[in-house]
């Protein structure tokens, strides 16, 4: 027992990244409320971009850029994670604000962010 938390608290970023997950997805699955499933899905998302930009840090390098006409891999960090975080958080940007988007269009036709209210409503417009 004692390694395993030896080994959470070495791989701290990770294990925080993993907990922010939980609690996102969590969020996203016990509530009914549009706006705080909205937050849970940032959450979810704000957790992934940790751990991918943790796993692509490496001590004791520093960023890509030449300096000092070092040119040696070894000295540098891969910049692809970094890459890919700043374009799933553009990517995340835009999807949250469809979102809120269509749940203000839901609010102003159902007057609620309820989902169980809107669907019951919903599936009386129907009939």
């Amino acid at each position: 027992m004692g390694a395993l938390i030896d080994r959470l608290l070495v791989n701290y970023e990770s294990t925080a990244s993993v907990i922010l997950f939980c609690i996102g997805f969590s969020t996203l699955l016990m509530n009914n409320n549009l706006i705080k499933k909205i937050i849970g899905m940032d959450i979810m998302d704000a957790s992934v971009y940790l751990f991918l930009a943790c796993q692509g840090y490496i001590k004791g390098r520093t960023a890509p850029i030449i300096v000092d006409g070092i040119q040696s891999v070894e000295k540098y960090i891969n910049p692809i994670p970094a890459g890919l975080v700043l374009t799933g958080i553009v990517v995340s940007v835009s999807v949250t604000a469809l979102m809120l988007a269509l749940s203000i269009r839901l609010y102003y036709r159902y007057h609620t962010l309820n989902l169980d209210e809107i669907i019951a409503l919903a599936g009386k417009e129907e009939v």
